[in-house]
């Protein structure tokens, strides 16, 4: 490296992050949200629920501009959260569900991640993600 470049910082996250996945339902309730869902996981999930992609995204997706997102119940709940079994298709669940806590605006700073922790009973508990997996998943969302 020459003496003009500098090295990039690490992330304040170098270590690692906790986080297990309590299946609460805290970041699939509420509004307003949206589950944004490529046509890829439209048919993953079809396939979930013993459907053909077309039917089920007449039944479960709207488009949202150029987007395509799940449709909520009133209230604002994802349509697959049920208040009794949790989430009804958390094997095919979308990236942006599978990505969750590890979103960038959730890992910008130590803040940002208290924020989070005060909402996620998962994050900062359980298993230990590496730098390597939270950057990925980081990647993964959607912007």
């Amino acid at each position: 490296m020459s003496t003009s470049e500098t090295p990039t910082p690490s992330p304040w996250y170098r270590d690692g992050l906790a986080f297990s996945c309590t299946r609460c339902g805290a970041c699939c309730t509420g509004a307003p949200g949206y589950v944004w869902v490529s046509r890829d996981e439209i048919s993953v999930l079809a396939k979930h629920r013993g459907q053909m992609p077309d039917q089920f995204a007449r039944e479960f997706v709207r488009r949202v501009g150029n987007r395509l997102s799940l449709i909520e119940k009133p209230g604002g709940d994802c349509v697959f959260w049920d208040r009794s079994t949790g989430c009804t298709v958390y094997e095919s669940r979308p990236d942006q569900c599978r990505t969750w806590p590890f979103w960038p605006e959730n890992i910008l700073t130590p803040a940002d991640w208290d924020g989070v922790r005060r909402v996620c009973p998962g994050s900062g508990q359980g298993e230990i993600h590496t730098l390597d997996q939270i950057e990925a998943s980081a990647r993964r969302v959607r912007s």
